[in-house]
């Protein structure tokens, strides 16, 4: 197994320019106790630390976090977000999808955008039911709205169009 696996380390980046390197010894050997949804109590080197956690974006591994007060912008890389940057696979493939097509067959419940609309990154665009369950289907990338190919109320096929992109 490759040395770079064995590299258990997550690179944190603070507010964009405080970069540092967190183990997961030291992670794991932090004393924190969780003191409710999203908050945190932390102790290191006799100072204490009240953490919350008031926002976060998981997909993209983005978290807002407030100590003792202050707020910050974190952004953590895993090992693997380091091998697939260091492989030159970094450049956000998501960038160049043209269209969104039915991941399911289903009937379409929602339309949240119009053509000629600008959206942003995980903006909502379609409900599609399926299963008798709700699937929200958000938009891969920054964009203009091309071509809406559905409209609510219709039955649609797996792999069928669904929204374009200019």
């Amino acid at each position: 197994m490759s040395t770079f696996f064995m590299d258990n380390s997550f690179t944190v980046k603070v507010d964009g320019d405080l970069e540092f390197q967190l183990s997961k010894d030291d992670i794991s050997s932090m004393d924190s106790l969780k003191t409710g949804d999203g908050t945190f109590h932390i102790l290191k080197d006799g100072i204490s630390y009240h953490i919350q956690i008031p926002e976060t974006n998981g997909n993209r591994r983005l978290y807002t976090v407030k100590v003792n007060g202050t707020e910050y912008q974190a952004e953590i890389q895993t090992p693997l977000d380091k091998l697939i940057q260091k492989m030159g696979f970094a450049s956000n493939g998501a960038k160049s999808i043209n269209s969104i097509a039915a991941p399911m067959p289903g009937l379409i419940l929602d339309i949240s955008i119009e053509e000629g609309q600008e959206v942003a990154e995980d903006d909502q665009l379609v409900v599609l039911e399926a299963m008798k369950m709700e699937n929200i289907i958000t938009s891969p990338r920054k964009g203009v709205i091309k071509k809406i190919a559905i409209k609510v109320g219709e039955a649609v096929d797996k792999q069928q169009l669904l929204v374009e992109f200019e």
